[in-house]
């Protein structure tokens, strides 16, 4: 069993946002009942952190990286390598990850990123299928969690058609736009496209997608090819810290970020990275974890989703749940310990104005030995009062954090 103090860390992703007219011009944190984060704001401190630096998109991958106190800059190389790591696929020196979204393509435009939010079952059949078509020793397709797939391509020195000069674009930050505007460009962009092509005829005739529109659910209709990358080399989070770490999460990226890290993956039945997942499971996993480990990491996708799918209800009540069922629990845990911290954090704004991700700095949350009580409550109004710690270099939040002795008032 693990001994010394106990630190816990919450990702509500894509849980911050800006005031919303649909919410009388507050944001869902302001809306939302949330009693135990408000606690923990009362009795800790809120502060701002920016953990997308200006030259990287506004994503979980270098958001995630910088949450785990890894400088992007130094570490990131792209967000389908993390989820290869997450899905144990391993990467030589000159192989290339490539994320494969199965979505919904209609009138030439991004309709759907999730395509419906296929089932497991369904996007491993097509995927399977595609491997079988199009996949041959340089190409490989890998099914992973719903709409979250994986390409592969095996390079070899001196023959990679990708470099650093190769652009994709993320489906999910561009609803309902023309595709023709957001397809690959630069070195290796004519490959991923005849993929692409090649991919779609394949899918309109799959069984699965014929059962999925006779049953009224948007078919999988094509393949998106984003978020390319090289293997990462990343320190273990228990050398640079001397802690050892678990990853609770639903979603390969975010696993793959602990991977990386060496924590251990704990996977939680009934986690589904989407709004139905199965919240008090994963508050009872990390309360158990707290026994085994000195860190754990508790990921939620759900109010994301909810932002990306332009519902503030249901991002209001993702919120209340992890409140209630997650930070509530591991909260009253924690504090049965004598040295204790938790800190709850989004990874990135996901706006609900826009649907998409936006690289503002984000508002969070930290409580526990040796912090004075706000007397705020969490919400992004609280966190730009005057005093409050910003860490514009977002991955030093997790150093402070770690530090028993900082009492919150330094600024960085």
């Amino acid at each position: 069993m693990a001994s010394g103090p106990k630190f816990v860390i919450v990702i509500p992703d894509g849980a911050a946002d800006e005031p919303f007219a649909g919410l009388e011009g507050r944001t869902p944190l302001q809306v939302a009942q949330i009693p135990e984060m408000d606690r923990l704001a009362g009795s800790g401190i809120v502060g701002r952190s920016r953990n997308v630096p200006d030259r990287f998109l506004p994503a979980s991958d270098v958001a995630t990286l910088s949450l785990f106190g890894y400088d992007p800059e130094r570490y990131y190389t792209g967000r389908a390598p993390l989820e290869a790591a997450a899905m144990g696929i391993g990467l030589g020196p000159d192989d290339w990850a490539i994320r494969c979204n199965l979505m919904t393509i209609r009138d030439g435009r991004l309709t759907d990123f999730t395509a419906g939010h296929i089932t497991n079952p369904e996007g491993r059949s097509l995927i399977e299928s595609i491997q079988a078509m199009l996949g041959r020793p340089a190409v490989e397709f890998h099914p992973g969690v719903s709409y979250r797939n994986l390409m592969i391509y095996r390079g070899r020195p001196g023959e990679s058609p990708f470099t650093d000069e190769t652009v994709t674009d993320p489906p999910h930050d561009h609803p309902d736009q023309p595709a023709e505007a957001h397809l690959p460009r630069g070195p290796g962009s004519a490959l991923l496209k005849d993929l692409m092509t090649r991919a779609a005829p394949l899918l309109d005739g799959h069984p699965v997608n014929q059962a999925r529109i006779q049953a009224g659910k948007p078919p999988a209709n094509a393949i998106w090819l984003w978020g390319q990358g090289k293997a990462p080399v990343v320190p273990k989070f228990e050398e640079i810290h001397h802690l050892q770490g678990a990853i609770i999460s639903a979603v390969d990226l975010v696993r793959g970020v602990g991977v990386l890290a060496g924590w251990t993956r704990i996977d939680v039945p009934g986690a589904t990275g989407y709004l139905d997942t199965d919240y008090a499971a994963k508050g009872r996993a990390a309360v158990r974890a707290l026994d085994d480990f000195d860190i754990v990491c508790v990921h939620i996708e759900a109010p994301d989703e909810a932002s990306h799918e332009g519902r503030a209800a249901a991002k209001i009540e993702a919120l209340e749940r992890i409140d209630h069922e997650i930070v509530g629990p591991v909260a009253r845990a924690l504090e049965s310990f004598d040295r204790w911290r938790i800190v709850i954090s989004p990874d990135h704004s996901t706006l609900l104005r826009t649907r998409a991700h936006d690289r503002a700095p984000v508002a969070w949350v930290m409580a526990g030995s040796g912090l004075p009580g706000s007397g705020k409550t969490y919400d992004e109004l609280a966190a730009r009062e005057p005093g409050g710690p910003f860490f514009d270099q977002g991955y030093r939040l997790m150093q402070r954090f770690l530090d028993l002795g900082w009492d919150g008032h330094t600024r960085s």
